[in-house]
């Protein structure tokens, strides 16, 4: 009879988890043999648990189905939290499996002996299990499978003590059943039709599932039939964009400006979302965007059909033959000159490709990106869903795995590149076809503007010091070639544009380290025009309000 590990092996591919992201150590030596008795399985090196758990993100978000992570005992674990918690927030399903010391040595608490189910906790709510003789190893696998994919999306994970996974007397289990999500009920879809006819001033709020294409066509029907605003999540686990697409206006991070785009509001509608709240309490402001005035609905919940959802409420309102309005095809034109962040959005919504994945952890160099790509052919998006930086390049590897047939282009800070850097030689070794773009502004530039918005007083140049990344100065171009990635540096547009064009031409990986100033200065009056710029044109009393708003 099998191993354990053998056993767990064939369960997973058995179930179409066919990737294994992984950075292992010596408790994991029978689940890395394990590899070579299954042809099905492809393993894929990461030099840090966060790119490997990141990567599995990236996978999964665009192949709709789990990968399976690898990391060695708890301190492996904590390694990758941070990607996991990313997971977490965008709904993700993650096979998180992490290995153990063998059941009869974890008494005796060795170096690396740790409490792995309470870290686990943080990141896998509903679902953290040990598996405890080798004949289960099979049945709790398909049980962590059924989890993590199961609605909504989650992170499940199974620890492995080696000795359960090297003992005899494995047994594979069964595939379990495909989730089968329900519709909203009949009640729910009269009561939120009710509303959308009442004529009062009304928004969809759309997250994660409902940010396809199907529920995306369906939402644009109802604010054509309707006169309803339809507004996604601020950051997307995964958004259908581009030319012949609807548009939809995402929740803007600053809650100065969400509190402008949610003003007046009288009804909002959650589809798959939760009511925004600010990303961090400020002193004196509220942590609640929704107006006080507005009535707060649920169509569609994580674990329901969102699609099917929104379209049961499309027939019951009559607006299935309603012509939904749709994104023109537009590009802007090719950027000149010295090199800003701004033209770097520019460049790549000028020759963006079609089918692209997008991956944007830019941060305050991406603002421009969302204008800048409107019109471009069809691309996804993928954004930093839990806030924890690092998880870009991560993403990309996964993503490119996931459909190798189309280019994945990753625009990274340079800060945030820094956390998980050695996604680079991954990307190398599996000859993926991404393109990074690293703008390199030697700051923590969103760090600037929140020490301001803050209130801190008396700022010094100790306190930012601690938000510049000058001396010495990062150097991407040397750092990815050192890796095996082909790395350029650019300083002007012509430049950029003339590396961007050589990444789209040949296979990856590439890397365009992009040397642009800092796209916001810290001061409120100085990142206003960006802000104003990056969201649809705002009606003059309501920017004026958002001015009002961020006034010293």
């Amino acid at each position: 009879m099998p191993n354990g590990a053998q056993a767990l092996m064939k369960t997973l591919v058995d179930a179409g988890v066919e990737v294994c992201f992984s950075n292992p150590g010596t408790s994991e030596m029978h689940f890395v043999a394990a590899l070579d008795d299954e042809p099905k399985m492809r393993a894929v090196l990461a030099l840090f648990e966060g790119v490997a758990t990141g990567a599995a993100d990236g996978y999964a978000r665009m192949a709709d189905k789990p990968a399976a992570t690898l990391l060695h005992l708890g301190c492996g674990l904590g390694n990758g939290l941070a990607n996991l918690h990313n997971a977490r927030k965008g709904k993700v399903p993650i096979v998180n499996i992490v290995g153990d010391h063998a059941t009869y040595h974890v008494p005796l608490d060795a170096q690396l002996q740790s409490d792995i189910e309470t870290v686990a906790r943080n990141v896998s709510p509903g679902f953290v299990r040990t598996s405890k003789a080798t004949a289960e190893l099979g049945r709790d696998t398909a049980d962590a499978i059924a989890a993590a994919r199961g609605y909504p999306g989650q992170v499940a994970t199974l620890i492995l003590p080696a000795d359960v996974s090297w003992g005899d007397g494995g047994v594979a289990a069964p595939p379990p059943p495909l989730p089968a999500p329900k519709l909203a009920s009949a009640d729910t879809v009269q009561a939120i039709a009710k509303v959308l006819q009442s004529g009062r001033k009304v928004a969809l709020l759309l997250g994660c599932r409902a940010l396809r294409e199907p529920a995306l066509l369906a939402s644009a029907k109802l604010a054509a039939k309707h006169g309803i605003k339809v507004l996604a999540e601020v950051f997307p686990t995964r958004l259908e964009r581009g030319a012949g697409l609807p548009t939809v206006e995402r929740i803007a991070y600053l809650a100065e400006l969400a509190g402008v785009q949610l003003n007046g509001l009288d009804d909002l509608i959650l589809v798959d979302a939760k009511p925004p709240v600010s990303f961090f309490a400020y002193p004196g402001k509220a942590s609640e965007l929704v107006p006080k005035t507005c009535n707060v609905h649920v169509l569609a919940k994580p674990d329901e059909d969102v699609a099917g959802s929104l379209q049961a409420v499309v027939d019951a309102t009559g607006a299935g033959s309603t012509t939904p309005v749709l994104q023109p095809a537009g590009r802007p034109g090719r950027p000149r000159g010295r090199l800003t962040a701004e033209k770097v959005c520019k460049a790549v919504g000028h020759l963006l490709p079609e089918r692209a994945i997008i991956v944007d952890e830019a941060i305050t160099s991406g603002l421009m990106l969302p204008m800048m790509t409107a019109g471009a052919p069809r691309h996804d998006l993928i954004t930093l869903t839990g806030g924890a930086i690092g998880q870009g390049l991560p993403n990309a590897i996964g993503a490119a795995i996931a459909c190798p047939d189309r280019p994945v282009i990753a625009l990274i800070g340079d800060g945030t590149a820094m956390y998980t850097i050695q996604a680079l030689w991954t990307m190398a070794r599996e000859h993926l076809n991404v393109t990074a773009i690293i703008f390199n502004n030697r700051s923590y530039s969103v760090l600037n503007v929140e020490l301001e918005r803050v209130g801190a007083e008396r700022i010094g140049d100790k306190a930012r010091s601690q938000l510049d990344l000058n001396g010495p100065n990062l150097e991407f171009a040397r750092l990815a070639q050192g890796m095996g990635v082909h790395g350029t540096r650019a300083d002007t547009a012509e430049d950029f544009v003339k590396a961007f064009e050589y990444a789209l031409a040949h296979p990856g990986p590439h890397l365009i380290e992009a040397v642009v100033p800092e796209s916001l200065s810290g001061a409120k009056r100085a990142i206003l025009p960006h802000l104003l710029r990056a969201l649809p044109k705002l009606p003059a009393p309501l920017a004026r309000a958002l001015k009002r708003k961020l006034a010293p």
